[in-house]
């Protein structure tokens, strides 16, 4: 009998995607468990770094974990960024650009990406965005099948348009939603796993 739990949260900005933090600054860090009690060997599957929100699965099945992260599922992000962004900026992302990873160059694969005509209702966050008395700002949709170290911020400063608020609002067939930040829903897997 499969008694695993799993879980779709709407991750709060300023929180680490982990339960337990080996780092230096061990106590000023926000981790996951201070949002829910999830049950014990309960992990992130992916992770979402600091300074980004939105979708995060977690789960105690280990397989799980290692499947949405090594079968190109498409992760959809919405990127609010510095500046009115570009046909050529949105052309340069769909096509792959150039990031630093690892301290090597590394050539993003092809990807969807585009400009989002209205702006996306999200909650309001924690630490407040510059707003646009600074200049304008534009959100777009980026959705990869890959998933480094901060790609999504790497790929819009490489086309020129720095990330100022990073939002994931898709994995897979689960979507964010209407959840508010800090919401915990429980979900099946047959929802994890059907693409």
């Amino acid at each position: 009998m499969n008694n695993h739990k799993h879980f779709k949260i709407y991750k709060p900005y300023g929180y680490l995607s982990q339960f337990v933090n080996n780092g230096q600054k061990q106590n000023s860090k926000r981790l996951l468990g201070e949002l829910y009690d999830f049950p014990s060997g309960s992990m992130s599957i992916g992770r979402l770094d600091e300074k980004s929100e939105g979708l995060l699965l977690i789960t105690t099945d280990g397989k799980i974990s290692n499947y949405i992260c090594s079968s190109g599922i498409e992760k959809e992000y919405y990127a609010q960024v510095d500046g009115a962004i570009t046909d050529e900026a949105i052309a340069a992302l769909q096509n792959g650009v150039e990031i630093g990873f690892d301290g090597k160059k590394y050539m993003t694969n092809p990807c969807k990406a585009f400009k989002i005509k209205s702006v996306p209702n999200f909650p309001e966050r924690s630490k407040k965005i510059r707003d646009d008395r600074h200049g304008p700002t534009s959100w777009i949709s980026i959705i990869l099948q890959e998933g480094k170290f901060r790609q999504v911020r790497k790929m819009t400063s490489a086309v020129g348009f720095p990330t100022l608020r990073l939002v994931r609002v898709r994995i897979g067939s689960i979507h964010l939603n209407q959840m508010g930040i800090g919401e915990i829903i429980e979900i099946d897997t047959s929802t994890i796993t059907s693409d």
